[in-house]
């Protein structure tokens, strides 16, 4: 059985994952979680007991849930690739610094704008929190940009998960409409050269249900009901 990557939408948080599975050459399936409902049903909790996506099945089985920790397991496996380094080596001290600062800094400046979107507030308090997460954007933009030091990767001389990662999170400066990106021409330029990745194109196109073509190992789609299927004969 394939790697099954489960992924939500829209502006998922699941598309950098969609990115390294291209980069990696596996073969996987992709299934769709509807959101809000079917990733709070119960039916989805026997895939991942909080009801968030990303998680992905394994060949026996075995599930892996929460960003870090999928990009950890290709990173694992893509070593030959440079896509993720040898464990202690100063490359995969990079790369867990990298992921650490986009989960814990890059990814929750952009928390406050995504809450004043989708929960019901009055103005004054919709308005107070859109202006803190504007400021905290911007201060995340400034630390990538200080960490990038002009390079034109995150890690090393190539791309590596942790620009797959990056990725998925940058984008939602186009939604959320905050900071010029020009402004941080490391980060920009970044950001620009994976616009045209190929991986980068695909993930796009399956998050908003286009014709999309892999470049990498993309099996199609698999329903909810096959994968809870198959999740029973494993255990």
């Amino acid at each position: 059985m394939p790697l099954t990557l489960f992924y939500g939408v829209p502006e998922g948080c699941s598309f950098g994952s969609i990115v390294a599975l291209e980069w990696s050459g596996v073969q996987y399936n992709l299934c769709r979680v509807d959101m809000p409902e079917t990733v709070s049903g119960v039916d989805y909790k026997r895939i991942n007991a909080v009801g968030e996506t990303p998680t992905l099945m394994l060949p026996d089985g075995r599930l892996v849930s929460e960003s870090m920790a999928i990009l950890g397991h290709i990173a694992a496996k893509t070593i030959d690739k440079g896509l993720g380094f040898a464990p202690g080596s100063p490359e995969d001290d990079r790369l867990k610094q990298m992921l650490a600062f986009l989960n814990t800094c890059f990814f929750n400046a952009f928390s406050p704008l995504w809450y004043a979107i989708e929960h019901p507030l009055t103005d004054e308090a919709r308005e107070a929190l859109r202006a803190y997460g504007i400021a905290k954007v911007e201060h995340a933009h400034a630390q990538l940009e200080t960490l990038l030091d002009g390079r034109k990767w995150l890690v090393g001389d190539g791309k590596s998960l942790a620009d797959a990662y990056f990725m998925g999170i940058a984008r939602w400066n186009d939604f959320h409409k905050v900071v010029d990106r020009t402004a941080y021409p490391a980060l920009n330029g970044l950001y620009q050269r994976l616009l045209d990745d190929p991986a980068v194109r695909f993930a796009h196109a399956i998050e908003h249900a286009e014709e999309a073509t892999s470049a990498g190992g993309f099996l199609g789609h698999v329903t909810l009901g096959d994968m809870l299927g198959r999740l029973e004969k494993a255990a």
